[in-house]
């Protein structure tokens, strides 16, 4: 819509004149959506799609919105969503008044909703409400993470991506993750992952979420009763995003930190090596010390933390060789490194076979 002083200047004619201003009508336009017209709040979708100046205007569209969403009406509760999904992208003070207004008991309805489409919408909704640290705590308290987990199960593609988010989102409450371990959600990460792509950013925040769940014994234990588990996190070490590498390394790391005599073969069952070496050189600043951290418990006879901070790989793989007799370590050392790797390939390979059989 044209502003009115959008013309030439001078004198403005009759016709520009009785033209409405923008304010005028982004007035009008709420009125009609407290009035219940579902075509009004199809156009404050419309018009907040991509204009954060109509997401700051409309503001006052949120209340009736909301309203809207409980309207029995065939496709005004779906337009309401859609338009407050919209007014929410990218504007903190819309995210909380949509909240505040009592969204999310209808949304929670839409969420169990047995029509994918308004499930998926409402998954939606909760990620990006969910965004924001004031709703929080609110969202935990309103029972949406079973319905979040049973959509990570059962929902269509889009909603689980969606759905994913959103419980990494309330992860960052640390209350949150026995609520999240409660309802069995790492065999569904763990299908997502399996399903995906390992470098996508649905397969980071299942990976940032799933390090989160390891640090429970809970977690620990469902991921390691689940066929390959192990193994689909290791694949992410080795073929994820930087980001997603960072928190699979992590992953193993906080699993191996919980109870070392209890995971380290299994990890070096599924072939982790040849992924840790090549994040000790080529991963995030993250990546790098938690492969380093990683590698010196797989070995052995690990050094003490208060000596990993200084020690190098190289002192790593020497000290694997450290009881080894006879002169020229360093050279029995390097030979030993090159045959870790050769191992853990040939376990990739063998993992490879495996994974076909699943499929």
């Amino acid at each position: 819509m044209e502003s009115p002083d959008s013309g030439s200047s001078g004198e403005a004619s009759p016709v520009a004149a009785e033209r409405p201003s923008e304010a005028a009508a982004l007035r009008a336009l709420v009125d009609r959506v407290r009035a219940g017209e579902v075509d009004a709040a199809r156009e404050v979708r419309r018009l907040t799609r991509a204009s954060a100046r109509h997401r700051r205007k409309l503001a006052a569209a949120v209340e009736p919105l909301v309203a809207m969403l409980r309207d029995g009406r065939h496709g005004a509760g779906e337009a309401a969503l859609l338009a407050l999904l919209n007014l929410a992208v990218k504007d903190e003070r819309n995210k909380m008044k949509i909240v505040d207004c009592g969204a999310l008991e209808p949304l929670l309805g839409y969420l169990q909703s047995s029509n994918p489409n308004l499930q998926e919408y409402a998954t939606a909704a909760f990620l990006t409400l969910s965004a924001s640290s004031t709703n929080k705590p609110i969202i935990s308290a309103s029972g949406a993470i079973p319905l979040l987990v049973k959509v990570l199960k059962e929902g269509n593609p889009q909603a689980k991506n969606d759905a994913v988010m959103a419980l990494y989102n309330l992860s960052t409450i640390m209350d949150n993750l026995q609520a999240i371990l409660s309802v069995q959600p790492i065999p569904p990460l763990i299908g997502l992952l399996k399903g995906g792509k390992r470098s996508s950013k649905t397969a980071d925040k299942c990976c940032a979420l799933l390090e989160s769940l390891l640090a429970f014994e809970q977690g620990r234990a469902a991921l390691t009763s689940e066929e390959g588990g192990v193994l689909t996190i290791v694949e992410v070490l080795e073929e994820g995003s930087l980001l997603g590498r960072e928190h699979a390394v992590g992953a193993l790391l906080t699993m191996c930190e919980s109870d070392r005599s209890k995971y380290r073969d299994l990890i070096l069952n599924e072939g982790a090596i040849p992924g840790l070496l090549e994040l000790t050189v080529h991963g995030t600043p993250k990546s790098r010390v938690k492969a380093h951290v990683l590698l010196d418990l797989l070995r052995n006879s690990p050094y003490s933390r208060s000596r990993l901070q200084a020690d190098t790989l190289e002192n790593i793989v020497s000290n694997i060789a450290s009881q080894i007799d006879g002169e020229d370590r360093g050279g029995k050392a390097k030979k030993m490194l090159a045959e870790m790797v050769k191992v853990s390939m040939e376990q990739s390979l063998r993992h490879l076979q495996r994974r076909a059989s699943f499929a």
